[in-house]
């Protein structure tokens, strides 16, 4: 599908559960809904400006009627879909610009700023039913474990936490450990028994909810800069029990198969452009996945036309034995020697987020880039290596 301009840059975007809908939030403050088809025509739906500030995270309902932004106005704008109206709007519910925002039950939202505050609102209502100050830098992604009604956040502070929502105490039910690294993005993978972190070294952070949340059991290197997006493969595809979909800052997306990792293959290029949002279309269940970063246009990629000839049986062994599924062998994620065309320089460029009109620089992306880059080698060597990650040979992955 040809990519979808959007006449600025995105921060976010939101696909429609079950119509071929996406909006996009856009630095100018607008947000912006298009129509599309397996054919790779799109047509614009509607334009809407909630702010004149900066968009910077999106949220749809279950059944796609409401569409809430956030950003760096601090205020909450709900968006009927059916009329590109903005509805209401809860104006300064945050004393910092608003990072994301997460629609997790049927009357529930919560929000994160750059300070670390996370909040707890009932749309049926105008005021919080609660707030967390235990995170005391950005709020970077939220998931969501609905069995359990837990809201697992990841933060610039080098921490995860666990919010049980039942829970009326202001403290959460579970914290990790400092991981000495900004944690970015978080997905679930092997049934939701282990949840994946992407950080800003590179490093690929797995945590095993049986063996609780204090520190990861796992850390995969191998992506030469930040993993700043993170989703999950459809259902239907065999290996999406361990299979993710990475966006990071080097422009590259790839398909990385983990427990045991393996690189399926680089994706979609943004050239110099870092992935900062990405998400498949149709509830997570779709053909397309959409992947954006600092490019005025929303890039659309098939995911049949990567994985209609995966092997059926090619990960079953894998869901068997837990002991087999640790076994992590520390993989080449680079994309490069994989027989692709677009592979990514170690020290890709990294692109200054410019706002427009009187703007200021956007505070998450100046905090994710603050780190200096360092080689390959020495990323994975300033962590402690995890205690079932080996060494290998370079020539291991040769034939990869």
């Amino acid at each position: 599908m040809p990519d979808i301009p959007c006449g600025g840059q995105i921060f976010d975007f939101a696909f429609h559960p079950n119509q071929p809908i996406v909006y996009t939030g856009l630095i100018t403050g607008e947000v912006k809904a298009f129509g599309y088809d397996e054919q790779g025509n799109h047509d614009s739906r509607f334009v809407c400006k909630p702010s004149k500030k900066s968009c910077r995270s999106l949220e749809l309902n279950t059944s796609g009627e409401k569409l809430w932004s956030v950003g760096k106005a601090k205020t909450l704008h709900t968006i009927d879909t059916t009329t590109g109206q903005v509805s209401d709007a809860r104006k300064d519910i945050h004393e910092a610009p608003i990072n994301r925002v997460k629609h997790i039950m049927e009357n529930m939202l919560v929000t994160g700023d750059d300070d670390g505050v996370v909040k707890l609102w009932d749309t049926r209502t105008p005021e919080m039913i609660r707030e967390y100050t235990h995170h005391y830098d950005f709020i970077s992604d939220f998931m969501w474990i609905q069995d359990k009604k837990h809201l697992v956040v990841t933060s610039g502070d080098g921490t995860l936490s666990v919010l049980d929502v039942r829970n009326k105490k202001k403290e959460p039910f579970a914290h990790s450990e400092d991981q000495e690294d900004e944690l970015l993005s978080i997905v679930s993978i092997k049934a939701g028994s282990k949840v994946v972190v992407g950080t800003q070294l590179g490093i690929l952070s797995i945590f095993n909810k049986n063996k609780g949340w204090g520190d990861c059991v796992d850390r995969v290197p191998g992506h030469p800069s930040s993993i700043d997006a993170l989703c999950a493969l459809p259902s239907s595809y065999p290996s999406s029990h361990s299979t993710i979909l990475t966006g990071s800052s080097d422009g590259l997306l790839r398909a990385v198969q983990l427990l045991p990792t393996k690189l399926i293959g680089v994706i979609a290029d943004h050239g110099d452009f870092p992935i900062e949002r990405m998400h498949v279309d149709m509830g997570g269940e779709g053909r397309w996945v959409g992947s954006a970063g600092h490019e005025e246009m929303l890039k659309m990629t098939d995911l049949k036309d990567v994985f209609e000839d995966e092997d059926d049986g090619e990960d079953e062994g894998d869901v068997e034995s837990e002991k087999e599924e640790e076994g992590t062998a520390v993989a080449d994620l680079s994309g490069k020697g994989m027989g692709s065309d677009m592979e990514a320089d170690e020290e890709a460029p990294v692109v200054e987020d410019k706002d427009s009109d009187d703007e200021e620089e956007e505070a998450p992306q100046e905090k994710k880039r603050k780190r200096q880059k360092q080689e390959k080698d020495e990323l994975a060597g300033r962590k402690k290596k995890g205690k079932n990650q080996i060494d290998s040979e370079p020539s291991f992955f040769s034939g990869l």
